[in-house]
């Protein structure tokens, strides 16, 4: 590459490694993949917090500069809430914005191309104010959507997500370019009002290995973890917040408990709803919380499993494409999705043909199908190999790569295309994000 190919790109997202799981491996990836086609990258980032809620012991001050390889990362400090929803998850979020867009503004040179990942949904903000026509091409990345998200999950009054859809209408319009991480996606950024045009969709890529496992290796994790032979392990693996509505499987294994079903229903990892599970859990013996685990032994963990569950609340529908799936489909085991029959997790299913789908909502639906699996073992088996394949045939990382590589040298080639002028932020907007957490608006969403 030569120096005058190679771009200044600023990335800004709440969400990077050291945090294994929800937005920040596709974060840390697109990152890297700049960096390693030869582009000078620089991550503005948050504490690492998730999933746990709490910052690692390892990151103290108001600014942490550190490398990830070729890829230079300014954290600014923020708060943690101890409950990631309502107001502690705004200040969160508001002060994430606000001092993310004070680092990028200060630089001394003005990057080619900035991309904001959302949430959180005020980093597109922080992003526009860098976005100037013919030198800083801007692209988004949403991997949820908040009017949607609040919609679907009843954590906002309608005139909530209302506010909050029109706000994301008017910053996804600022961009020159945004990315649907799913066609389903694609549908839903093009009812907002982005151009058909300025739309790409990339999907997010398994970033677990398919490698097989002996038996004997998966016989001695299930001892590991208290998983009896004679027993069928539903696992669900990930975070515990209201639009995954894992009470449904909390009841499913009350369900198990009377009908003496050798169903152990497992929920691994953390959130905010956590806490509340494990008091509805009380009393109820087929059920199992586990905390996370690293990653060698998480993807273990997945390998064996009988079945692998994805919950997700009866109106879920166009906020969000679960990110587990990717690492589902690359564990070979077959997936049993409680969800809603539009949403994307359900076009996953069937698209890959490694699962089985039952309505949300209905813990006996879900009994039945972990049941009915496992007496199916061979079809089990088929659809486990039919993920893998999915995961690496169209879930693999390479394919990503090449596309985000591409996408972020279209946006830097095409600054001065004519007619290519999305909306620049207001001054209104502008104010809020130098005044601070207290004005910005009442919006928020939680990883998948």
């Amino acid at each position: 590459m030569t120096p005058q190919s190679r771009l200044r790109v600023s990335i800004l997202g709440l969400n990077y490694a050291p945090e294994p799981t929800g937005i920040a491996p596709y974060t840390t990836g697109l990152a890297r993949f700049l960096a390693e086609a030869g582009h000078d990258v620089h991550v503005v980032t948050g504490l690492p917090h998730y999933p746990h809620w709490q910052v690692d012991p390892a990151y103290r001050g108001r600014l942490v500069e550190e490398r990830d390889g070729d890829v230079r990362i300014t954290r600014v400090a923020h708060p943690v809430p101890a409950n990631p929803v309502g107001p502690g998850r705004i200040a969160m979020e508001a002060a994430f914005a606000a001092r993310a867009t004070r680092v990028v503004t200060g630089g001394r040179t003005r990057p080619d191309v900035v991309i904001a990942v959302s949430p959180a949904l005020l980093s597109v903000a922080a992003a526009a104010t860098l976005r100037r026509p013919g030198r800083t091409a801007l692209g988004v990345i949403p991997q949820d959507l908040y009017g949607h998200a609040l919609a679907e999950t009843r954590l906002g009054s309608g005139r909530t997500a209302a506010a909050a859809a029109a706000l994301e209408r008017r910053l996804l319009a600022r961009a020159d370019g945004v990315v649907a991480i799913h066609g389903r996606f694609r549908s839903s950024i093009a009812a907002l009002g982005v151009d058909e045009d300025r739309i790409t969709t990339i999907r997010n890529w398994t970033h677990v290995p398919t490698a097989p496992r002996h038996p004997s290796d998966l016989a001695a994790v299930r001892s590991e973890l208290g998983w009896r032979d004679d027993e069928i392990i539903a696992l669900h693996a990930g975070n515990m917040g209201a639009k995954q509505g894992l009470e449904n499987v909390v009841e499913a294994a009350r369900r198990a408990d009377q009908d003496g079903a050798p169903v152990r229903f497992v929920l691994l990892g953390h959130g905010s709803r956590r806490d509340r599970l494990r008091a509805l859990a009380q009393g109820i013996r087929r059920i199992q919380f586990l905390d996370p685990l690293p990653t060698e032994r998480f993807i273990d963990a997945l390998a064996a499993a009988d079945v692998l569950v994805l919950n997700e609340q009866a109106g879920i529908a166009e906020m969000c494409v679960p990110s587990k799936l990717t690492s589902y489909f690359a564990a070979g085991r077959p997936v049993v999705a409680a969800t809603n029959a539009l949403s994307a997790a359900s076009a996953e299913i069937a698209a890959s043909r490694a699962g089985v789908t039952v309505e949300p909502g209905s813990p006996v639906a879900l009994l039945d199908a972990v049941v009915d699996t496992r007496l199916q073992p061979g079809d089990a088996e088929a659809m486990g190999l039919r993920g893998q394949l999915f995961a690496h045939d169209v879930l693999h990382v390479d394919a990503a790569r090449q596309a985000y590589v591409g996408w972020v040298e279209g946006l830097a080639a095409a600054r001065a295309r004519p007619g290519h002028a999305p909306l620049e932020p207001t001054a209104t907007e502008i104010g809020v994000l130098d005044a601070g957490p207290r004005r910005l608006p009442n919006t928020w969403v939680e990883p998948a």
